[in-house]
């Protein structure tokens, strides 16, 4: 999230096909500015997931580069901090974090079509990244960045599509494949919220699974109020 939260994205605009290598910007830098965006922020939010009938309230914290996820009944914190190389998902219980292992990554978030992983941000950080062209979603213009873990084991994908605002650095929409590189999760910006003075956030979001967990398809949905402050 910047002046907008981000693990995510929008409608579908007019794909412009590859671009060629001397329009493409680096990559690298590109997620930079997303790392960027997520750690500048200092925002406190409420908001609700919601899927298969049933809602799911949370409280999120932004502040100093750490991003927290409040849940209640039962009680449950999930952290994010966001570093130079890395980022580190923490788990807090009795007041102490614990990372979280990567063996967990595929297990659902309370039950929803979120992973570990996807709370993670860790596709931000993989070595290889590449600019597959541009699209234009919720009337915001798009590079369309493709990141791969190289060698690394620790992740349940095999690539990541994000499509990243050129204006402002949020991910305006990811869609994840498997190993076998098949579809296995899209998240999907359906509408935001202006903040005045130019910021806006995120206020829905559809999340899909495909396969796996999910054979009946059932969206989640996830829903940001106004900020606190």
């Amino acid at each position: 999230m910047k002046s907008h939260i981000a693990i995510l994205l929008a409608a579908l605009g007019l794909f412009n096909g590859p671009l060629r290598a001397e329009d493409a910007p680096d990559p690298h830098a590109i997620l930079k500015t997303v790392r960027v965006a997520q750690s500048a922020q200092n925002r406190a939010l409420k908001g609700e997931i919601r899927t298969g009938g049933k809602s799911l309230p949370f409280r999120l914290i932004c502040a100093s580069g750490t991003i927290r996820y409040e849940f209640t009944d039962p009680a449950q914190v999930i952290q994010l901090r966001l570093g130079e190389k890395e980022a580190r998902l923490e788990e807090i219980t009795d007041g102490k974090a614990a990372k979280v292992s990567p063996r967990r990554f595929d297990d659902r978030v309370r039950e929803t079509d979120i992973s570990y992983e996807d709370l993670s941000l860790c596709f931000l950080y993989w070595p290889t990244a590449t600019v597959q062209g541009e699209q234009t979603m919720l009337l915001q213009k798009c590079w369309i960045v493709r990141v791969e873990p190289g060698e690394r084991g620790d992740t349940q994908y095999s690539k990541v599509d994000l499509w990243i605002s050129k204006k402002t650095g949020a991910m305006m929409q990811a869609e994840a494949f498997d190993k076998a590189g098949k579809l296995s999760r899209r998240f999907k910006v359906i509408s935001g919220q202006s903040l005045g003075d130019g910021l806006w956030i995120l206020k829905e979001m559809r999340i899909e699974s495909f396969g796996g967990h999910s054979q009946d398809r059932t969206p989640t949905y996830l829903d940001i109020d106004k900020p606190e402050n």
